[in-house]
């Protein structure tokens, strides 16, 4: 614990709890809703320790309680957990290797993703993935288990404004990374895909469409080749020589107009 203090830091540490704490508040909710919609008790539970992923776990309990195929919300559970794919692809030091890739993976969620990827230090990195990981997998089912107990007494709990609470968290972790004028732009592309497709397409494909916005960075942070540097050159090169090497700059441009 005490490596762990010194790797993050006070104010890291103090971040991570607010958002597991307000995980289990979401847990709540989502374990209430469970429950009365008509599930069983022990579903929503079972689902927070085996699955450990919010916004796939509410879909299929949504599905289930609408009275559609179980089949079904499996799949659409599965579709939206897709995200987690370029989490892995991107974080492939931070979650582990060996057996505790498999531990590493199954704590992965948005918090944890989003912790880890606001260090570029691997330590730091890596120490934030598995503080935020453990406290969701504690936070998760706790509030899971705590919301279907209550589930009985409170049927509404869109009046409670809890499921605002979710998304409220993740735009409130990302928004310093939106100083920077790249990540800014992937987020308004993905935002504008997002939002073009949610009309057409059904719940789940918006957002998975939305991560063709990290094409952006790609593309601004793509080395030149040595053809395209060739090209810069040449094209700085005769610029120049446009120039009397005997003017100044004032002049050049004065003597240029007259030519």
């Amino acid at each position: 614990m005490r490596t762990v203090w010194r790797t993050l830091g006070r104010g890291q540490l103090r971040d991570i709890t607010v958002v597991c704490l307000a995980v289990g508040v979401i847990g709540i909710s989502y374990g209430a809703s469970a429950v009365a919609s008509g599930l069983p008790v022990w579903l929503p539970i079972a689902l927070s320790v085996l699955v450990v992923a919010g916004s796939s776990e509410l879909l299929f309990v949504g599905i289930v309680a609408a009275g559609g195929n179980p089949l079904t919300a499996v799949l659409a559970g599965l579709l939206v957990n897709a995200r987690h794919l370029p989490y892995g692809l991107g974080l492939p030091d931070v979650v582990g290797h060996g057996w505790r890739r498999l531990i590493g993976t199954h704590m992965m969620n948005d918090e944890s993703v989003v912790f880890a990827l606001s260090h570029k230090d691997l330590a730091r990195s890596r120490a934030a993935y598995r503080v935020c990981g453990v406290g969701v997998l504690v936070c998760w089912p706790l509030g899971a288990v705590l919301g279907a107990l209550l589930g009985t007494v409170v049927h509404d709990t869109d009046a409670f404004g809890l499921d605002a609470m979710f998304p409220a968290v993740l735009l409130a972790l990302v928004l310093p990374a939106l100083r920077e004028r790249d990540k800014r732009l992937a987020a308004l592309t993905g935002a504008a895909i997002a939002l073009a497709a949610a009309p057409v397409l059904p719940a789940g494909l918006p957002e998975l469409l939305a991560l063709a916005g990290v094409a952006t960075l790609a593309i601004r942070r793509a080395p030149h080749t040595p053809a395209v540097e060739a090209a810069e050159q040449n094209a700085s090169a005769s610029d120049g020589s446009t120039r009397d090497p005997g003017l100044g700059d004032a002049d050049a441009v004065e003597a240029g107009a007259t030519r």
